[in-house]
């Protein structure tokens, strides 16, 4: 059980480099929407794309978290554990592969959603200052994010083995 896990507490330096990626792919995806020609659109777009990265992160925490055999612990990388354990209760721990793979297609579009500004963007008008953010906004989502997760935050989650991100890796 959690509780009687031998593995030290997450520190908030923890927590926050697991969720540094996350953030920050929010923050280039939602520049990349300000590209758009019709600027009270593309503030819009932008705020939009950057709430629905915000309430992605507290739907796995409402219906994944819960799931979780470290739900309400401070043993969860990310830190949605404790924050999770405030919005829900917890929930039959052997669904959690089951609740993971069901409910991870909500957040999957925050890949990809900001390339279709940034295609629009650059082939309307091509501008480097795009194509940077845009080359930013791919080596963080699909490179720096999937292995500061996978590398840093999951290799130190209690749970890894029955975990579908981690495939069922051993120690890292």
């Amino acid at each position: 059980m959690p509780n009687d896990c031998p593995l030290p507490p997450i520190s908030r330096s923890q927590e926050i480099l697991d969720n540094a990626p996350y953030l920050l792919m929010l923050l280039l995806g939602a520049a990349l929407w300000l590209g758009l020609p019709v600027q009270p659109w593309a503030w819009l777009a932008a705020v939009a794309y950057f709430a629905y990265g915000i309430a992605g992160a507290f739907w796995i925490m409402i219906f994944v978290c819960p799931y979780c055999h470290f739900h309400g612990t401070r043993l969860c990388p990310c830190g949605y554990g404790q924050l999770a354990a405030r919005l829900q209760p917890r929930r039959d721990g052997t669904r959690f592969r089951e609740q993971f793979r069901r409910h991870l297609p909500v957040i999957v579009p925050l890949w990809f959603l900001p390339l279709i500004p940034a295609a629009l963007t650059l082939v309307r008008q091509f501008s480097w200052w795009t194509l940077t953010l845009a080359a930013a906004f791919v080596l963080n989502a699909f490179v720096v994010l999937p292995l500061v997760s996978r590398y840093y935050g999951c290799a130190s989650c209690p749970q890894k083995e029955t975990c579908p991100w981690m495939g069922g890796c051993k120690q890292l």
